[in-house]
């Protein structure tokens, strides 16, 4: 089985569940194609380095799966339908990193700054 990375924006106004139930609907579209997700994380609501369809920002969920090339056809295909999906990436890797990605060890990194420099204040 081929191994993706699969990264989409949702808009800056849907709450969390909203964003959850995207993810979900991915997951569900993978695994009706033969695929497995094997990791999920959301990012968060982050700030855009530019506006995209009058959102400065969105939600970013990342998913990593396993399966045939047919699927990431299916799951892009979906993203174009969806209004909530302003922007998505799919990439073909060697293999999926263990433990967090790295957005989640830099969210973790500043959070650790952030209290060290409130301790010494």
């Amino acid at each position: 089985m081929a191994l993706y990375e699969h990264v989409f924006l949702a808009r800056q106004d849907l709450s969390q569940s909203q964003v959850d139930a995207l993810a979900a609907a991915a997951t569900e579209t993978v695994e009706k194609m033969d695929g497995k997700v094997v990791k999920t994380e959301t990012w968060g609501l982050k700030n855009l380095a530019y506006k995209i369809d009058r959102n400065r920002k969105a939600h970013f969920v990342l998913l990593n799966i396993e399966g045939p090339g047919a699927l990431v056809q299916e799951l892009e295909r979906q993203n174009r339908l969806s209004e909530d999906v302003i922007r998505w990436l799919t990439i073909a890797v060697d293999e999926h990193e263990d433990g967090p990605s790295v957005m989640m060890r830099k969210n973790d990194r500043d959070k650790k700054r952030r209290s060290d420099r409130e301790e010494r204040n």
